[in-house]
């Protein structure tokens, strides 16, 4: 079992910037990682994950103002995320998929564990 619980969301003007956060009670280092976001009355959507062995993976649209690093020491996978624009409003959660040997991440990013969410809303 992993924990993950997310924050750092936050009601910002448009154009501004967020970091969230996901804390986990397991290794970052050792869990395919990642971020996805589902806004209101759509779909979730995956944003971007990383493998064990660091390699980083963004969703085509998300590429460019959304940045996912992890930091080891701390246990914890951050989304930075630039120039939010109004569609950025959403629910945003971190997931992982269970501890395993293989250092990729499978196709559409991890999915065994989720946090609760933590909500970014812009307005324009």
């Amino acid at each position: 079992q992993v924990n993950l619980v997310e924050s750092g969301g936050d009601s910002v003007q448009a154009g501004g910037s967020l970091t969230l956060s996901c804390s986990a009670d397991y290794s970052v280092s050792s869990l395919c990682m990642g971020w996805f976001r589902q806004p209101p009355g759509g779909q979730r959507e995956a944003i971007a994950y990383i493998s064990l062995r660091g390699e980083k993976t963004y969703a085509e649209s998300m590429k460019g103002r959304f940045t996912i690093s992890r930091v080891a020491a701390d246990n914890t996978l951050i989304l930075q995320i630039n120039s939010l624009k109004p569609e950025d409003t959403a629910m945003y959660y971190c997931a992982a998929d269970h501890p395993s040997s293989r250092d990729w991440c499978p196709r559409g990013g991890p999915s065994d564990y989720w946090g609760q969410g933590t909500q970014v809303t812009v307005s324009s």
